[in-house]
């Protein structure tokens, strides 16, 4: 019969309470916060920006350091997770879209986009079509895709044997982090809620202007908008960690950069006519420039309602000055967008305000005009650059401040360096 006074027995109650470690329940927390991290670090950075996107090359030893964490710490599949993700972006917000909350509902996807991940990683149709270049080496075959469960449990024994029976909480944790940061927030929440910078053709948003939790994830339209840029962040005020990284990285010759966002380049003077270049500028930084005219938009639009305000405070208000100061609230937001991309809710609004200020219903007009450039393919080259060279000559004849001053700003663009 076993001891239980025995100096083995308490041992081993000892080990199951503390582990190997004696840890601290801070140090417990620390481990777990950086191991996930960990985690999400590779899926943005090896996963996404470098096999998905291949927006940048990783040195042999990082990336199959990431494939082993992966392998240890969520059990997915390198060949699987890739096509999920570029069938999502190929038929994003689409009935084939793997997990587009516009879809499938944000109820489905936040609560139930593990599942989806993995109905669609059965489909052997999506990983034969969209997994290209994806490893396919030795340890590939014969372990990582193989023993999916083993590496996982491999983590669990890592804990236990760390940590004691709070091991199995620590991994419990590491296992969830992935289905709820990626599966369910990034897929779920970056394509129904927060704020867009570009007006990328799906519902993408950015979660968050500091991409620290998710690794930089957190800035999905912008993700959207240049797909292969290793990048994220666009503006001034906006942090992507896995950039951190990956910069860190290449100064270290362990990752090259292939692409990040272009950035339009303004010449010295203003050509006194658009011409083929100015169309080339406007199409590499088409994002970038629309980005700059619904900015135009809404300072039209805030001008109005300054104006409004203004009248009232000289008790020169007139009966309609209250519906137009609520259009122009809406439209301020609204007008700017896409026309599919408006809700219902604000499309009266939108009439009104249009109706209302004639400069605001020209600015919209001739928006619509020049997406249509990048959008008409059937047009060429010659006959784009005669309607761009019109669409500055009317713009700035229109008598509306904005699209003159947006007009001169493409004269002066340049085709990206």
């Amino acid at each position: 019969m076993f001891d239980l006074q025995s100096p083995l027995f308490d041992a081993a109650v000892q080990w199951l309470a503390v582990g190997l470690t004696d840890a601290t329940w801070w140090q417990v927390l620390l481990y777990t916060l950086l191991t996930t991290h960990i985690t999400i670090a590779a899926v943005t950075i090896y996963l996404h920006r470098n096999q998905a996107h291949r927006a940048l090359d990783l040195h042999p030893a990082v990336a199959h350091f990431f494939r082993l964490w992966l392998w240890i710490g969520t059990g997915m599949i390198t060949r699987e997770w890739v096509s999920i993700h570029r069938k999502h972006h190929a038929k994003c917000e689409t009935e084939e879209d793997p997990h587009s909350p516009q879809t499938r509902g944000i109820k489905t996807v936040l609560l139930r986009g593990a599942e989806l991940y993995r109905a669609e990683a059965a489909n052997a149709d999506t990983v034969a079509r969209y997994s290209h270049g994806t490893p396919n080496d030795w340890v590939e075959r014969h372990v990582y895709s193989r023993f999916t469960w083993q590496g996982v449990g491999l983590m669990l024994v890592v804990n236990l044997a760390l940590f004691g029976a709070i091991g199995a909480a620590v991994w419990a944790v590491q296992m969830l982090w992935i289905p709820i940061t990626a599966a369910g927030v990034i897929n779920g929440i970056g394509h129904y809620w927060g704020y867009r910078n570009f007006e990328a053709p799906d519902s993408s948003t950015n979660i968050s202007p500091w991409g620290l939790i998710i690794g930089g994830e957190e800035l999905h339209n912008n993700h959207h908008t240049y797909p292969t840029s290793a990048k994220f962040s666009v503006k001034p005020y906006e942090f992507d960690v896995g950039w951190v990284y990956i910069s860190v990285m290449q100064r270290l010759g362990l990752a090259q950069v292939r692409k990040v966002p272009p950035k339009m380049q303004a010449g010295a003077v203003v050509k006194p006519a658009a011409d083929h270049e100015t169309l080339e500028a406007l199409i590499a930084n088409r994002y970038e420039l629309m980005a700059r005219y619904a900015r135009d938009m809404r300072q039209a639009c805030k001008d109005e309602i300054a104006t409004l305000k203004q009248r009232a405070q000289q008790g020169k208000a007139r009966t309609s000055d209250l519906g137009d100061a609520s259009a122009l609230q809406v439209a301020r937001r609204w007008l700017p967008r896409d026309a599919d991309r408006v809700p219902a809710f604000a499309r009266d609004a939108l009439a009104r305000a249009r109706h209302s200020y004639p400069s605001l219903d020209k600015m919209v007009q001739m928006r619509e005009e020049l997406r249509q450039m990048w959008l008409n393919t059937g047009r060429s080259r010659e006959q784009l650059a005669a309607d761009l060279k019109d669409w500055c000559l009317r713009a700035e004849a229109s008598g509306v401040e904005a699209l003159r001053q947006f007009s001169l700003t493409l004269r002066a663009a340049r085709a990206t360096a």
